[in-house]
């Protein structure tokens, strides 16, 4: 019989970079901080010692370069998994990224395969600021070439991990370092899910709610919200990929609602959307019997200041409000009272008392 256990996204991610390095010697895995006492918020923990720093080590603060080798090291039949604790140090790697791994198979029409896994990770807390803690996930989504993914729980992190190393092409592994603690139940046994494919999280007829990541998570409580207190049925569709989106499950599912929001940690100018709702318009604009309302950061870059952090970011009482205004409920008294059971009983940039900061 299979063993399944709860267990944590940290831990999730570094059993399948175990079960991936025991499977394949050719699995390498490189970033700055991937050896060192913090080992990537734990996530690398272990693995020099098992592996050696043949097939896990540090790298120099030379992001361009390191992304050329590895996609060299890929073309040459090594698996490299280039880790950065931020989203934001791969920006200095965009010309690498866009330019050569994500066209490199189209260009030698087949011939040459980059297995690579770029693995970026987001969040904000602790001051991160401006350009520590973007919500970019959509620029890399926007790629061709490039397959795009977004976990939102430990079950999805090790097997969308699996499968991204597993592939022949490039895989933007995208995660968000609030999720590190959430626990789910995970399969001892190695395995893999489709990096392609979004899924139904719960099912509903009044509305459809599309999140990843973190948002995800978010929306899930306030689905859960709406059925308990309002007896208010929402449909959640968790948006593994960002790139190729599965519009089919999305299509499928406004069909029944007609009606759309969706919940994002970036910000409106540089959401995927967008992309989203454009494609609904072009292709199918009679699912919906209202525009869809996007719900996201605001559209400036983020602070760092703990108190104008307050304001940036979507708290579960400002969607709820929103969700409640979209469905044209009357805002009432017993509204407002279900509003304040959300207010947080923490430090607003912190998701729970366990959350170790800055990286």
């Amino acid at each position: 019989m299979q063993k399944i256990k709860n267990l944590n996204f940290t831990d999730a991610l570094n059993e399948a970079f175990h079960q991936s390095m025991d499977y394949d010697k050719n699995v390498i895995i490189i970033g700055e901080g991937v050896p060192d006492c913090n080992q990537i918020f734990g996530t690398t923990k272990n693995l020099e010692e098992k592996f050696g720093s043949n097939r896990v080590f540090d790298m120099p603060l030379s992001e361009n370069a390191l992304t050329g080798i590895c996609i060299g090291a890929a073309q040459k039949g090594l698996r490299p998994v280039l880790v950065h604790q931020r989203l934001d140090f791969a920006l200095l790697s965009l010309d690498q990224i866009i330019n050569n791994a994500s066209k490199w198979y189209y260009m030698f029409d087949g011939k040459v395969n980059v297995p690579l896994v770029i693995r970026l990770i987001i969040g904000r807390g602790w001051g991160q600021g401006p350009q520590h803690s973007q919500n970019l996930q959509a620029l890399f989504g926007m790629i061709n070439g490039l397959k795009v993914v977004c976990p939102s729980n430990a079950y999805q992190a090790k097997g969308l991990l699996i499968a991204a190393i597993e592939d022949e092409n490039p895989v933007i592994f995208i995660e968000h370092r609030w999720q590190h603690n959430t626990i789910s139940k995970v399969p001892s046994k190695m395995y893999s899910l489709p990096l392609d494919k979004s899924i139904v999280a719960t099912k509903g007829e009044s509305l459809t709610i599309v999140a990843s990541l973190i948002s995800s998570i978010q929306a899930r409580k306030l689905v859960d919200f709406f059925k308990k207190e309002l007896n208010i049925s929402i449909e959640l569709i968790d948006l593994i990929s960002l790139n190729p989106i599965d519009y089919k499950t999305i299509i499928k599912s406004l069909q029944k609602t007609k009606k759309f929001i969706f919940l994002d940690t970036a910000n409106e100018n540089e959401t995927i959307a967008h992309k989203i709702t454009s494609y609904i318009f072009c292709n199918h604009p009679e699912v919906l019997d209202k525009p869809p309302l996007i719900l996201c950061s605001k559209n400036y870059p983020a602070p760092t200041s703990h108190y104008l952090m307050l304001d940036y970011y979507l708290s579960d009482q400002s969607v709820f409000y929103k969700i409640v205004e979209y469905l044209e409920i009357q805002i009432d008294k017993k509204i407002k009272n279900l509003a304040k059971k959300l207010i947080a009983n923490q430090p607003h940039d912190i998701p729970d008392k366990n959350f170790k900061g800055p990286f």
